[in-house]
């Protein structure tokens, strides 16, 4: 059977890690990656034997600094069946006529308002709601987060009344020298909710959700603190098996292994051998699954780096519908080793 052709415009954060994530699966072949500067993400992608294609009027800036091009950004969305839009925040969507010029499907992030697509996409909640949807956005790093936590819940455990989460975010990746705050915690913003909540509800449509935020100082990962009401009283045990029991979570309890923070997560990642240090899974506290009458806590943190990895792949599978729900989030996280039960 022929692989779908994927092209990634895009080529930072989260383009890399897709256009790595493509590499592996069996039902897909890398067309190319796009960039428009000529930076050390544009020499590594050559280096790693990945196409490169540049807008025309770059193209004398890239053979300055002496790196091979194989075509225009027109040449690579023409030579794929599908795009994967991993380009800044916004740009995405001004991208969408020429891929809608070229007849090609495409899949946007969270950076984009959500009507640049048809769909907002978290593979756990509404694969089925992607499948041949020619424009698909795959929705921010919290935002899986929070859906995948509240989606496992909703469905293993019990209904769900109302949602409140703090997002305690990070202040920038660690690649990024531009950005802080260095010696604050701001809010993001003061007024109430955060986006995050109105992102949630392109996907899980009509919960009582409110959400806060705010930035912190740091790069490794963002934090939620989440209060949930059921419709009903809920076990501790009963939250902890369903978490314990689903794909793309894993759990740490703090009191065996000693990990109490994100960095120590970050640490047994690399320990562990994972590929730049990366998880993709929502990483739960146990120890803070708290549970009374029918008001259930918890906290967790979220790789912004990756989690929406996965996500992308499944993304692409709905949209040429390649694969059923389950099947493309077995292979995706076969591929891409994703676990489940404890992190160690």
């Amino acid at each position: 059977m022929a692989r779908v052709k994927v092209a990634v415009n895009g080529y930072g954060t989260i383009g890399k890690r897709v256009a790595d994530a493509i590499k592996l699966q069996p039902d897909m072949e890398l067309v190319g990656v796009a960039k428009t500067s000529p930076n050390y993400e544009a020499f590594t992608a050559v280096k790693k034997g990945y196409k490169l294609y540049v807008p025309k009027e770059n193209a004398a800036k890239f053979e300055k600094a002496g790196i091979q091009v194989s075509g225009y950004i027109e040449d690579m969305i023409n030579e794929a069946d599908i795009i994967v839009d991993t380009t800044p925040n916004g740009i995405g969507a001004s991208y969408k006529p020429l891929y809608q010029k070229f007849g090609k499907k495409a899949i946007f992030q969270g950076g984009e308002k959500a009507d640049v697509a048809e769909v907002s996409f978290s593979a756990l909640c509404n694969y089925n709601e992607a499948i041949n949807k020619n424009y698909i956005r795959v929705v921010s790093c919290n935002t899986t987060g929070i859906l995948r936590t509240l989606c496992t819940i909703n469905s293993k455990v019990s209904k769900i009344e109302k949602v409140r989460v703090t997002v305690v975010r990070r202040a920038s990746d660690p690649k990024e020298v531009k950005k802080g705050p260095i010696n604050s915690i701001v809010p993001d913003p003061a007024s109430v909710p955060s986006h995050h909540a109105k992102d949630v509800l392109t996907v899980m449509k009509g919960i009582d959700i409110i959400s806060m935020a705010v930035v912190a100082p740091t790069t490794l990962m963002h934090m939620h603190l989440m209060n949930i009401t059921m419709k009903e009283p809920v076990r501790r045990e009963d939250v902890i098996n369903a978490l314990k029991d689903t794909e793309r979570i894993v759990l740490i309890n703090s009191s065996r292994t000693g990990i109490g923070s994100t960095a120590e997560i970050i640490e047994v990642s690399r320990d562990i051998g994972r590929y730049r240090n990366d998880i993709p899974e929502v990483v739960v506290f146990e120890d803070s699954v708290y549970s009374h009458n029918n008001e259930l806590f918890l906290m967790y943190g979220v790789h912004q780096e990756s989690i929406v990895v996965p996500e992308n792949i499944d993304a692409i599978r709905a949209a040429m519908n390649l694969a059923d729900k389950n099947e493309s989030i077995k292979i995706t996280n076969d591929t891409l080793g994703l676990m489940k039960g404890y992190l160690i």
